[in-house]
């Protein structure tokens, strides 16, 4: 006789707290859709400057998360497939732009690739200026965003485990075929989530940018900039494009944590459905 299944709840005070905890977040936002002026909402959207920072937004987010895609999916590889001296420390530095300031950042790159920077003032001798340009705006994009796709990766080939791979290789694969053919397909979901986190950090980065890149309309002034101008002059434009951050990142999240949880609906479904028709058998 199978016994009634039993969903886990946490205890009603937890809840309550969580509920508040919910509520922090929430209520912000909340506050910011208020604020928001409906009716000059079109002409404060569609003005040339807004419209030119959500281009370059755009632009250069989708740049850097494809950036992103290229050097941290072998770097989370490297990461957890690969036993080498340091790696725990070198782990420690994938991931240091999460916890320090996004200004000492957009410093780090001024002394790198700036034009009296490490880097930089070899490639100023070539003719090649990096610095106050919208290729700035991408490089601290990259910098601020590539350790959630790093983290992300590492989450989901920890959890797979290496039997997969170890299986093709003892059955003659090769690493690159084995990597196309099998890490690569059940990275898939792992993939997708840190890519969407990857793009919505690279949307809303400010800190490194404004310091590295500078502010200049059409080359160099996203949409957080545009935001953080506009404050200053027009405090209503300022909430209007602040909603519109806030809803893309929204979206984006949505989307890639809706099919998330979609797939476990259905494989909760898919065992409870086993469930019934094995009792019925």
């Amino acid at each position: 006789m199978r016994g009634r299944e039993v969903r886990v709840h946490p205890p009603a005070g937890l809840a309550v707290v969580g509920i508040l905890g919910a509520a922090v977040l929430l209520v912000p936002f909340v506050a910011l859709v208020a604020g928001v002026d409906l009716t000059r909402l079109p002409e404060l959207l569609t003005s040339p400057s807004a419209l030119d920072a959500l281009g370059l937004s755009l632009r250069t987010a989708l740049t850097a998360t494809a950036i992103c895609l290229v050097i941290g999916t072998p770097l989370a590889l490297v990461l957890t497939r690969l036993d080498f001296p340091g790696r725990s420390f070198a782990r420690s530095l994938v991931l240091l732009p999460l916890v320090v300031p996004p200004v000492v950042g957009g410093i780090a790159l001024t002394e790198a690739f700036g034009r009296r920077g490490l880097i930089g003032e070899h490639l100023q001798l070539l003719g090649i200026e990096i610095a106050f340009t919208s290729a700035a705006v991408v490089m601290a994009q990259v910098f601020v965003s590539l350790p959630f796709l790093v983290v992300a990766l590492e989450g989901a080939l920890l959890t797979r485990g290496e039997a997969h791979e170890r299986t093709a290789l003892s059955l003659g694969a090769s690493p690159l075929r084995t990597f196309l053919t099998v890490t690569l397909p059940l990275l898939v979901p792992g993939l997708v989530a840190g890519l969407v986190l990857t793009f919505a950090r690279a949307l809303g980065e400010f800190g490194a940018t404004i310091t590295f890149a500078g502010s200049l309309q059409g080359t160099t002034r996203t949409l957080p900039l545009q935001v953080y101008l506009e404050r200053e002059t027009d405090p209503e434009a300022a909430v209007a494009l602040s909603l519109v951050l806030v809803v893309v990142a929204l979206v984006v999240i949505t989307v890639a944590y809706g099919r998330r949880d979609g797939r476990r609906d259905g494989r909760r479904d898919g065992r409870r459905y086993g469930r019934r028709t094995g009792a019925e058998a």
